[in-house]
């Protein structure tokens, strides 16, 4: 480990003078690959420094043992001694976790597609719940949320919505989410008083940058139609909604929430970019399938992660067996413990691995 410790040291100090050089200053693009890639290990590299002179104190201290000392001064240096291991002891844990492989799309702005599944309007309503929820999380993390595009139900519900989460570490939270999420609960419109079980679908994709993926405007078949809305009925007389289609993957994005048809344009591309870059994130990894399967957040998007239980006021992640009985507080977006469980979870599992290998 220490090895690997004083590599990223070495590298980091290559960095800034890499940094200080006119040549790379006057190269707007390694400028920023450089940038970003001391920014990435900087907090790996403090720690790793804050170790070694934590280290160097608890040789002095150490030292002093062996020294003549009256009672009161071998005490207090033993009490300094017992400090500084302890110091060292969660330097050693932060170190490991922070040399585990970073995600690289854990900086990056996540675009979510939330679709009512089984269930109908009951799916609807929750897709909309789920939409809010997420919203307010963000609103608390200081994040902005952009609406992408929305089939609404007469009811309130959403059929499907799509929006974008703009904020430094958005993905690197949210990315837990993807899966089937299912809901208990009492619908407004059964007399009965009978709990019905319905499940919305929500799929969260980095944001991909133009550079990261490479699409060929001859490969992109552009469609132009006019909007409508629930029933039916004419919303834009205007050809404002866009359908993309990417024809090597099949890929199809249709965006109609905005009344111009460049920033609906605007829209499908950053979502067209996603779900291809997305597409060819999961075919590269595909042959990792047991490291996948075994890390939170990247399994099958068909499995049911989690269970939001009204009746008992509890929420249920079925894949770290966390239970909470703070139904109405996460749906208020209050999300932290759960991300929370699921993030330590996820650099456990990663860790372990490591170790392994």
């Amino acid at each position: 480990m220490f090895d690997r410790l004083q590599s990223v040291e070495d590298r980091y100090d290559k960095l800034n003078e890499l940094l200080s050089d006119p040549q790379i200053i006057n190269d707007s693009k390694k400028l920023r690959e450089y940038s970003k890639e001391q920014s990435d290990i900087q907090e790996t590299v403090q720690t790793y420094r804050e170790y070694k002179e934590v280290r160097a104190q608890l040789q002095d201290a150490k030292a002093m043992l062996d020294e003549k000392l009256d009672a009161d001064m071998r005490e207090m240096v033993k009490e300094e001694v017992n400090e500084l291991e302890a110091q060292i002891v969660e330097l050693e844990a932060k170190m490991k976790l922070l040399l585990i492989p970073k995600d690289p799309n854990d900086d990056k702005n996540v675009i979510f597609e939330i679709r009512g599944a089984a269930g109908g309007d009951e799916a609807a309503l929750f897709a909309g719940n789920l939409y809010r929820m997420y919203s307010r999380y963000a609103e608390a993390q200081g994040w902005k949320t952009d609406l992408i595009d929305a089939n609404p139900t007469g009811l309130g519900g959403y059929k499907e919505i799509s929006f974008m989460i703009n904020g430094q570490g958005a993905y690197s939270k949210l990315k837990y989410e993807n899966g089937a999420h299912r809901v208990q609960r009492v619908p407004e419109t059964e007399s009965s008083g009978r709990i019905h079980t319905s499940t919305a679908t929500v799929v969260c994709l980095p944001e991909a940058e133009e550079l990261e993926v490479d699409i060929n405007d001859k490969d992109i078949r552009f469609d132009a139609f006019a909007s409508s809305g629930a029933g039916g009925q004419s919303v834009n007389t205007t050809m404002s909604a866009v359908r993309l289609t990417h024809i090597p993957t099949g890929i199809v994005v249709s965006i109609q929430d905005e009344k111009s048809q460049h920033k609906n344009k605007d829209k499908a591309m950053k979502v067209l970019r996603a779900r291809i870059y997305d597409k060819y994130q999961q075919e590269a990894q595909a042959e990792y399938d047991s490291v996948r399967k075994s890390a939170v957040g990247t399994g099958d998007r068909s499995e049911r992660i989690r269970t939001y239980n009204f009746p008992q006021n509890r929420v249920t992640d079925h894949r770290i067996g966390l239970t909470i009985q703070k139904l109405d507080q996460i749906l208020e977006g209050k999300l932290d413990d759960v991300i929370d469980a699921l993030i330590m979870d996820d650099q456990a599992r990663r860790l372990e691995s490591a170790s392994n290998e």
